[in-house]
C-alpha cells in the first residue's frame, strides 16, 4: 500500500475517495440539469430512465449514471484500502453489485411503451432495482460491522460519525420504497395500478438523491480514514537506544 510515510496518510486511498465524491457530484449535476431543462419528461410521474429514450439527451443520462457507478467503485476502493471493509465481504459484494446494476441500466434501455415490451427493457428494470437495493444494504452491512468492532468502550471509535451517517442515509433510501409497496397493497381495494397511484418520478428522484448521499458518506468515511495519521512502531535501533539511555540513567 502506497502511503505518505511522513504523515501516515494513504494518498492513493485519498485519491479514490475524492474521485468518489467527484463522480457523485457529476451525477447529481447532470441528472438535476436534465430535470430542469428537459420539459418532455414529467419529473413527478416519469422515471429518470425516460431521459435515456430521448436521442439528444441519452448521452447526458448515460454519463450521469456511469459517473455514479464509478463513484460507487471508487468509494469501495477507498474503504478497502483504509481497512474499513474486506475486499471479499457482503458489503463489498453489494457495492460491486450496485455498480454493475448501474452499468446494465445504461447498456439496456428502459422499455419504450409506445413500441411495446422488450427483453432489454425488462433487464433494465431489474438492474435498476438491484442497484437501488444493493447499495443501501451494503452500506448498512458496513456500518453494522463497524458498530460491532467498536465494542463498548467509553471512547468513540474513529469514524463512528461516518458510520452513523452511512447507516441512516441507507435506511432513508430503503424507506423510499414504502410508497411503492403501499401502491401494490391498495390495488386490490381500489383497482388503481400502483404506477398510477404513486408519483413514481418523484419517488425515484428522491431515492436516487438519497443513494448519492450514501455514496458521499462512504467516500467521506474513506477520505477521513486516509487522512488519519498513524504512529509507526519504533524501530529496533530506537528500542536499543532507549534501553541504553535508561541504563545510563540508572548509573
Amino acid at each position: 500500500m502506497e502511503r505518505d510515510t511522513a504523515a501516515g496518510r494513504d494518498t492513493v486511498g485519498r485519491g479514490f475517495a475524492l474521485a468518489g465524491l467527484a463522480g457523485s457530484g457529476i451525477a447529481v449535476v447532470l441528472v438535476l440539469g436534465l430535470t430542469l431543462t428537459v420539459g418532455r419528461v414529467d419529473p413527478i410521474r416519469r422515471t429518470i430512465s425516460e431521459y435515456g429514450l430521448l436521442a439528444g439527451v441519452k448521452p447526458v443520462f448515460d454519463t450521469g449514471v456511469l459517473a455514479f457507478a464509478a463513484a460507487v467503485m471508487c468509494a469501495l476502493v477507498a474503504l478497502v484500502r483504509a481497512g474499513l471493509v474486506r475486499a471479499v465481504s457482503g458489503a463489498s459484494a453489494g457495492l460491486v453489485l450496485a455498480a454493475s446494476g448501474l452499468g446494465a441500466v445504461v447498456m439496456f434501455e428502459k422499455t419504450n411503451w409506445a413500441v411495446g415490451p422488450s427483453v432489454g427493457g425488462t433487464i433494465h428494470r431489474y438492474a435498476s432495482l438491484v442497484a437501488f437495493l444493493a447499495l443501501p444494504i451494503a452500506a448498512i452491512l458496513l456500518a453494522r460491522r463497524h458498530r460491532r468492532a467498536a465494542g463498548t468502550g467509553p471512547e468513540p471509535r474513529p469514524g463512528a460519525r461516518h458510520a452513523a451517517w452511512s447507516r441512516w442515509l441507507a435506511v432513508a433510501s430503503l424507506l423510499w420504497f414504502a410508497p411503492i409497496l403501499v401502491g401494490f397493497a391498495q390495488r386490490p381495494f381500489t383497482g388503481v395500478s400502483w404506477w398510477r397511484a404513486v408519483p413514481l418520478g418523484l419517488v425515484e428522484r428522491g431515492l436516487a438523491l438519497t443513494e448519492v448521499l450514501v455514496v458521499v458518506a462512504l467516500a467521506l468515511w474513506g477520505l477521513a480514514a486516509a487522512r488519519r495519521t498513524s504512529v509507526a512502531p519504533p524501530s529496533p535501533e530506537a528500542v536499543g537506544d532507549s534501553r541504553s539511555a535508561r541504563e545510563m540513567s540508572r548509573d
